[in-house]
C-alpha cells in the first residue's frame, strides 16, 4: 500500500490527520482516532466548469414560502416546524427499539395516500420483516415502495429512475460506497453516504429521512459532521420499556428547535398524546410531601410536570445527591442557596430529585418548584394538590421573572388548578386570572413562608 494511503479520522467530529493522536485537536476528546483508507480523489472536476451556475442577487430569488407536506401526525408536524419541507434532509436518532422505524413507517403510510411515489429503503430488515411490522399499523397504499439495499450507487440509480417525492433510509450506518474500502458505519462511509443523500435531496427536491444509531452516550453514532450536514435533527427520548416517547428537535433550519412531540407506544404503533400535561401528571400522589407540579415551556407549548424530592438524613459523612431528569450541578447550586439563605442544614442530608415520567428539562423556570419540593420533603409539609409553581431562583435567593407567564397560568387553569405560586415580578404580565389564585413571591424565604401557611391552614 502506498504511503499516506490511509488517514486517521476522529470518530467523534471527523477531524482528519496523517498520524494517530491521543487527543483530537477539533473536539478535544481522547482516544477517538481510527485508521481508515483514504477516500479516492474525484477526477474530471475541471470538465464541470461549464456547468457551474451563475450567482444571483437576493432580489432575483423567489421569496414565496414553500408549501410543506403535512404528515397527518400533529405532534411530528409541530416538531418539524409545520410539516416536511421538500428537498430537506432530516436525521432521526434514538435508542434501539424506541420507535424510529415505526414512526417513519407511519408517516409513509399517511403520505402514500396523497403522494404518488414514496420509497422506503432498509439496510437492516428484510421485506418480510417490514411487512410484519406494517401489519400492526394498518393498510398501506401501493404508492409506498420498499427496497432492501445498502449500495449507495444502486440506490442513487433507483432514485434517479423512480424520482420519489420522499425517501426513508433505515439506517445510515448500513450504507456503503464501493469506492471507499472502509467498512459500513465508519467515518468515511457515513460522511460519503450523507453527502450523496444530501445531493439527491437538493437537486431532485426530495424529502429524505435518515435513521441514525446512537452511542451509549445518547449521540448519533459517527462523526459530528453528520449533524452539521443535515437540515433537521430529531431525537427520540424516553425509556424504550415504557409506553411514552418524546420527540425533540435539536436542530431545525426551517423551524424552532424548542418544540417537542409526545407519543405513546401501543400495539397499533405510535399514537400522539394531545394533552401531554395531563398525561405526565397521571398517577400523581395526593397529600404527599416532596411532590410539586411545575410549569415549563417547550417552545410555544406549556407543559405541567411533577417534580419529586426526597430528603433524608445521611448515614455517611458525605451526603449523596441524585438528580434524574435535570442538571445535577443545578441541584447542588439550589441546595447551597437554601442552606445559605434559609439556614437549612442540608449538608447532613441526602437529596434525591426526580422528574416523573422520564422527561429531561433544563428550563430555569423549574427552579422554584424544585426548591419547594426540597423544602416540602425536608419539613414534611405537603404542597396542595391544585397548586403549580414556576420561577427562576438566583444565588441571592431572589425569585426572578420568567417568560410567557400568561400561557403558563392558562395551562394551569385548563387542567383545573386553583393556585399558582409565581415570581412577584410576573404578576404584571397576567392579564386574565379569573378562577385562579396568584401568589407572588420575591425570595425563597417568601416561598417557604407560603408553604408554612399552607400547613397551618390544613
Amino acid at each position: 500500500m502506498k504511503k499516506n494511503a490511509t488517514l486517521f479520522f476522529c470518530q467523534n467530529c471527523g477531524y482528519e490527520s496523517a498520524k494517530w493522536m491521543g487527543q483530537c485537536p477539533g473536539c478535544r476528546e481522547w482516544n477517538t482516532f481510527a485508521e481508515e483508507p483514504k477516500a479516492p480523489s474525484v477526477k474530471g472536476r475541471s470538465a464541470r466548469a461549464a456547468e457551474l451556475r451563475e450567482p444571483v442577487s437576493l432580489g432575483e430569488i423567489c421569496s414565496d414560502d414553500q408549501e410543506r407536506l403535512k404528515t397527518g401526525i400533529a405532534e411530528l408536524d409541530q416538531v418539524l416546524g409545520g410539516g416536511i419541507v421538500p428537498g430537506s434532509l432530516v436525521l432521526v436518532g434514538g435508542d434501539p427499539g424506541i420507535g424510529k422505524s415505526t414512526l417513519l413507517l407511519q408517516v409513509c403510510r399517511v403520505l402514500s395516500e396523497r403522494l404518488d411515489r414514496i420509497l422506503y429503503i432498509s439496510g437492516e430488515e428484510s421485506l418480510q420483516q417490514i411487512r410484519l411490522r406494517a401489519a400492526r399499523i394498518g393498510e398501506f397504499s401501493p404508492a409506498l415502495k420498499l427496497l432492501c439495499e445498502t449500495n449507495l450507487a444502486d440506490i442513487e440509480a433507483i432514485v434517479l429512475k423512480m424520482k420519489p417525492q420522499m425517501i426513508v433510509i433505515d439506517s445510515i450506518q448500513t450504507m456503503y460506497q464501493e469506492s471507499i474500502s472502509s467498512a459500513p458505519g465508519s467515518v468515511s462511509q457515513i460522511r460519503e453516504a450523507t453527502g450523496v443523500l444530501l445531493r439527491l435531496a437538493k437537486q431532485q427536491n426530495i424529502a429524505v429521512f435518515i435513521v441514525g444509531h446512537v452511542t451509549k452516550d445518547g449521540t448519533v453514532a459517527g462523526p459530528r459532521v453528520l449533524e452539521h450536514m443535515v437540515d433537521t435533527v430529531l431525537y427520540f427520548e424516553g425509556d424504550r420499556h415504557a409506553s411514552y416517547r418524546i420527540l425533540r428537535g435539536v436542530k431545525n433550519r426551517f423551524g424552532s428547535t424548542n418544540e417537542i412531540g409526545v407519543f405513546e407506544m401501543t400495539d397499533r404503533g405510535l399514537c400522539e398524546v394531545a394533552n401531554p400535561s395531563e398525561y405526565m401528571l397521571s398517577g400523581k400522589p395526593e397529600g404527599a410531601s416532596g411532590s410539586v407540579v411545575v410549569c415549563v415551556m417547550e417552545g410555544t407549548r406549556p407543559m405541567l410536570l411533577e417534580v419529586q424530592a426526597l430528603v433524608c438524613r445521611t448515614n455517611f459523612g458525605l451526603p449523596r445527591r441524585t438528580a434524574a431528569g435535570m442538571d445535577y450541578n443545578r441541584l447542588n447550586l439550589l441546595m447551597a442557596v437554601l442552606e445559605k439563605r434559609l439556614s437549612l442544614p442540608l449538608s447532613g442530608y441526602d437529596a434525591y430529585v426526580n422528574i416523573a415520567g422520564g422527561v429531561r428539562m433544563s428550563e430555569p423556570a423549574m427552579d422554584l418548584g424544585l426548591v419547594l419540593a426540597i423544602i416540602s420533603s425536608y419539613r414534611d409539609i405537603p404542597v396542595p394538590d391544585r397548586t403549580i409553581v414556576f420561577g427562576e431562583v438566583g444565588l441571592s435567593g431572589e425569585v426572578r421573572a420568567v417568560s410567557m407567564a400568561q400561557q403558563r397560568v392558562q395551562e394551569a387553569r385548563k387542567l383545573g388548578f386553583t393556585r399558582v405560586i409565581l415570581p412577584e415580578s410576573c404578576l404584571g404580565q397576567i392579564k386574565d386570572s379569573s378562577g385562579i389564585e396568584l401568589a407572588g413571591v420575591a425570595t425563597v424565604k417568601d416561598a417557604m413562608a407560603a408553604l408554612q401557611r399552607t400547613k397551618n391552614q390544613s
